[in-house]
């Protein structure tokens, strides 16, 4: 039982299909029984009028159905329904219902039974009025100051006001600049009607204005009438409010409160009668009704707001004070008096769910039964404690039950099968490249279903610059058991080779439950599908030698499909012949169990390379061989490699190129548009002045720069699948080089290979260069204490040239030839020591700026920075002082690059006394640093400078006896390291580190 549900009283269902809106509602005592109790009025828009009389349901009654004292059914919809003195003659409550023509005033009265049936409620019509134009609300109250008797006012459709002083029609008004209607509501404060208009405002209208303004019959009629004689009708004041209103109210429970309450679509309003805003609360949701009721806080107002989550929620001024949750959303909201409860929320929807209901819970009367005090038997309770304790050792030793649990029977199975053979007649889009024929491949997918699916959608994608007959197809509805098989015939549509032979297949389809599924598999498609056999050739631009600890075995067993005009008899050399151009041969040693790939294209390897290490696995699996292992001695091509690279960044920047051009040119294109329409539009024609013709020669350049644009991204695109191909080959043999797992082989294509299309977002340079900076401040970095804690988070940009990149990969391989190992666990990122095959070169570890130099080598090269007069570093100070964008980290890095060569020996010398260190170190430009690696390095400053003090104490007494004093500041000056500075020398050197572009040029 929640405290903040709304309990029921009371509640009903009124017939089925009927549809109700916020003026189907009102409360009064309709009967004028005299008790003071209210009865509940409720029409719907099917003409059905019902009057009840609630009262709970005892234990013994089946159903509250008596509580409905009259049910009549009414010609017409009742918009509206009013209870108040409506009849002149007479002080007692009537009922006036608003249909859209007409407006009908009842009585209702009961007639006392003379049997057990009790009273009978009649509805008797006082008198009605024929509308001319169709109503929309109504209002009612004591207009002009007339008390003791109610008038109507009824606003039509097309913004008509139209007033009833009971049985007589009054006048009629059109409100100015209407459009359509809103809420009306009547003040009997300022005897003054409000109404919220179309332009989404508030706007008053005193009933004296309304009553001396011009008659009119039609809008037409006002609007001219306005415009010549009479007096025309404007508003009192009016408030913008911004949004269209809901429903207005104007509370008069106190005399002494004048509030107007105004319910908008995201906004609750109070205002003055001035019109002026008291306060404004903004709701998180999307009111539905609401109406203000007495507080009993003196100066307060409460309000009822419902909304459309079914949430009734109650506040004092801007403070909610309650929130309670019913059973449907409600359209409209009273507060009646009941004989057995009083301020019962009264609540309607727009399905016709009446309910009476009240805020706060019911007191429980249940108590908790007394245990019986019974002995405590330990042993059987230490036996269930060591049960339970041994399920959850069970249960924690394996995640089984943490993790979900995959199905072992799936709903939908696919399977694909690649036939072994061409097909007879090719089904490709290019009949022939270069004179040879391009052949075609039957795909069959096979598809299981379990259960029934309705319609499971079929989508096959392959890589460019293959393609499919059909990439996406709607299966017929599956049964139980049903297998579908769909064929479908791939081949090349390109003049290059793939960088991947692989294909996907994905089947999307809902589960009988209605969760969304997919069920995947993967195909390889034939390398004869690409190229065809060919005579070897000898000589090649690209070589490759790929070891085996095996003998050589006879390539003709391993490519039994390439023997066609293979002219070796002994299979020791086979050639394929790309449909693209390019040929690769692969030849076989006779001696040694070595085998080389060469050809006159890098990247063309790859997929030959690819298919000879995969036959090769097969071929000694069949043959029972366990320890079967290809290995590659080396070098790692990369030279070659970064011209793939290079030229697949040259057309990147052809296309931004491109790009900046086209817009230039549309640019002025539309700049000369713009002249020439204004010499067109002129009524005196003026001269073009050449205009014509440098449009037509700027329209010349931008259709020429599209063109060139166009033939520029086709180009991109295949230098991407180019691309991609080197970068597959150069993982291959990095991964037989230094014999990589499968986890690692992953981390490494992963890196290499982020990205499967080029966009002009995000392209390859940028993707990989942060990848592979990630692994070497991870996992490749040169110890622990090196590691990365964090991701860096900038922004990816187009690099200005590839330089950094492939000082990064080159660094990346050596790393790995030393015996890194790719991991993403941090604690096993330390380099192991590894026996380095022959071939990848030793780079210099000073090429890479990822890594931060060790404390001590960053202390001194500071001092050397400041101190030596060398002619690189006074250069390198005088950079570091111009660019004020370098980072303090980027400097010190910079430094130990620039001083690495230098002796250990000239670092130990550049080193001064302490106390000499911290005057120089005040004069330095502060730079922000970490406060955490500031600390480490003041910590090892202060040992390293004890160390030091001693052993320069030694030297300058050793020393003071060989140089006179006189030549003691120049030579301190050359070698600070072996004598100690005079006062003046000192002097001169802080002047100089205040001005280092006067010190740099006195050196």
């Amino acid at each position: 039982m929640s405290l903040f549900k709304a309990r029921d009283w009371w509640a009903a269902v009124l017939g089925e299909g009927e549809e109700f809106d916020q003026g189907c509602l009102c409360v009064g005592d309709v009967d004028n029984s005299g008790s003071g109790h209210d009865k509940i009025v409720v029409g719907s828009y099917m003409g059905m009028l019902r009057v009840f009389s609630p009262h709970p349901a005892k234990p013994g009654e089946p159903s509250p159905a008596h509580s409905q004292l009259l049910e009549v059914q009414l010609r017409d919809p009742v918009i509206q329904v009013e209870v108040g003195k409506f009849v002149s003659c007479s002080d007692l409550l009537h009922l006036a219902v608003l249909h859209p023509r007409k407006l009908s005033v009842y009585s209702v009265s009961g007639t006392a039974g003379n049997v057990e049936h009790g009273v009978q409620y009649q509805l008797k019509r006082v008198y009605e009025h024929n509308l001319q134009r169709t109503a929309c609300n109504m209002t009612y109250g004591t207009f002009g100051g007339v008390t003791d008797h109610h008038s109507m006012c009824i606003q039509s459709m097309d913004g008509m006001l139209m007033f009833f002083e009971q049985e007589s029609y009054s006048f009629g008004r059109f409100l100015p600049g209407f459009l359509l209607p809103g809420p009306l509501c009547y003040c009997s404060r300022t005897d003054t009607f409000l109404t919220v208009s179309s332009a989404r405002q508030v706007e008053s209208y005193r009933y004296e204005t309304l009553a001396v303004a011009t008659d009119a019959e039609t809008r037409q009629d006002a609007e001219q009438h306005g415009k010549t004689a009479g007096k025309r009708l404007t508003a009192d004041w009016t408030l913008v409010l911004g949004e269209q209103a809901l429903d207005l109210s104007v509370p008069s429970f106190s005399p002494s409160s004048s509030s107007i309450f105004v319910c908008g679509e995201r906004n609750l309003y109070c205002l003055k009668d001035n019109g002026h805003i008291r306060f404004m609360k903004k709701l998180e949701y999307n009111p539905s009704c609401f109406l203000p009721y007495s507080s009993v806080s003196e100066g307060t107002t409460n309000t009822l707001v419902g909304n459309h989550n079914n949430m009734l929620l109650v506040y004092q001024d801007v403070t909610l004070k309650w929130a309670a949750q019913l059973s449907c959303s409600p359209v409209a909201v009273r507060l009646a008096n009941f004989p057995d409860l009083k301020g019962v929320v009264v609540t309607l929807s727009n399905e016709g769910h009446l309910q009476c209901s009240y805020m706060g819970t019911d007191p429980s009367f249940f108590s908790t039964p007394k245990v019986d005090a019974r002995e405590q038997d330990y042993s059987q309770i230490d036996t269930e404690m060591k049960s339970l304790q041994r399920v959850i050792r069970q249960a924690t030793r394996t995640q089984a039950d943490i993790l979900p649990v995959a199905e072992t029977d799936e709903d939908l199975t696919v399977t694909a099968t690649v036939s072994t053979n061409m097909d007879s007649t090719s089904q490709a889009l290019i009949p022939d490249i270069d004179g040879l024929p391009v052949p075609s491949v039957t795909v069959k997918i096979k598809v299981t279903s379990r259960c029934a699916l309705q319609g499971p959608k079929l989508t096959v994608c392959v890589q460019p610059p293959l393609a499919v007959t059909q990439d996406q197809l709607v299966l017929e509805p599956l049964g139980v058991g049903s297998i579908t098989v769909v064929a479908f015939s791939a081949f090349l549509n390109g003049h290059y080779p793939p960088a991947d032979l692989t294909g996907d297949v994905a089947v999307s389809y809902s589960s009988p439950t209605g969760i969304p599924r997919v069920a995947q598999c993967k195909f390889s498609l034939p390398l004869r599908l690409v190229c065809c056999p060919s005579a070897p050739s000898k000589n090649a631009k690209y070589k490759i030698t790929v070891d085996t600890n095996k003998p050589p075995v006879n390539l003709s067993e391993v490519f039994p499909d390439f023997l066609e005009k293979s002219e070796d008899k002994e299979g020791n050399a086979l050639a394929f012949h790309f449909l693209s151009g390019p040929r690769v041969t692969v030849m076989a040693s006779k001696t040694s169990q070595r085998y080389r790939i060469q050809s006159e294209s890098f990247e063309d390897i790859w997929l030959v390379a690819k298919e000879l290490v995969q036959r090769f696995d097969r071929h000694f699996a069949k043959q029972g061989v366990k320890d079967f292992r290809n290995s590659f001695a080396g070098p790692i091509p990369l030279a070659e490699y970064f011209e793939t690279v290079d030229h697949h960044f040259e057309l990147r920047v052809s296309a931004e190129k491109y790009q900046d051009l086209l817009s230039e040119r549309a640019v002025q294109f539309r700049a000369i548009q713009r002249r020439l329409l204004t010499r067109f539009k002129d009524k005196t024609p003026a001269p073009l002045q050449n205009l014509d013709t440098l449009m037509e020669g700027t329209y010349r350049q931008v259709i020429a720069l599209a063109d060139a644009a166009e033939e520029n991204r086709a180009c991109l695109n295949q230098a991407f699948v180019r691309l991609r191909s080197a970068t597959h080959l150069l993982i291959l043999l990095v991964s037989l080089w230094q014999g990589l797992n499968t986890e690692q082989n992953t981390i490494l294509e992963a890196t290499l290979l982020p990205l499967l299309q080029d966009t002009p977002q995000l392209g390859w340079e940028e993707s990989v260069d942060a990848a592979v900076s990630h692994l070497l401040r991870t996992c490749l970095s040169r110890s622990p204490k090196d590691q990365a804690l964090s991701l860096s988070t900038s922004q990816l940009n187009m690099p200005k040239d590839t330089v950094r990149l492939k000082k990064h990969i080159t660094l990346l391989c050596d790393r790995l030839g030393k015996g890194g190992r790719l991991s993403l666990a941090s604690e096993a990122n330390v380099p192991t020591p590894v026996m380095m095959p022959g071939g990848c070169e030793p780079i210099a570890e000073a090429v890479t700026d990822l890594e931060e130099p060790p404390l001590q080598q960053e202390s001194a090269t500071k001092f050397i920075k400041k101190k030596q007069p060398s002619k690189k570093v006074k250069s390198k100070t005088d950079k570091d002082s111009k660019d004020k964008k370098v980072s303090a980290e980027g400097a010190v890095k910079e430094t130990v690059e620039e001083t690495a060569e230098e002796p250990v020996k000239e670092v130990k010398k550049e080193k001064k006394d302490p106390s000499k260190e911290k005057k120089e170190s005040t004069k330095e430009p502060k730079e922000p640093k970490d406060p955490g690696k500031e600390s480490k390095k003041e910590s090892l400053k202060e040992s390293k400078e004890k160390k030091e003090s001693s052993k320069e104490k030694k030297e300058s007494s050793k020393e003071s006896g060989k140089e006179s004093s006189k030549d003691t500041s120049k030579e301190s000056l050359k070698e600070p390291g072996k004598e100690k500075v005079s006062r003046k020398s000192s002097v001169k050197v802080k002047e100089k580190k205040k001005e280092p572009d006067a010190a740099a040029g006195e050196g």
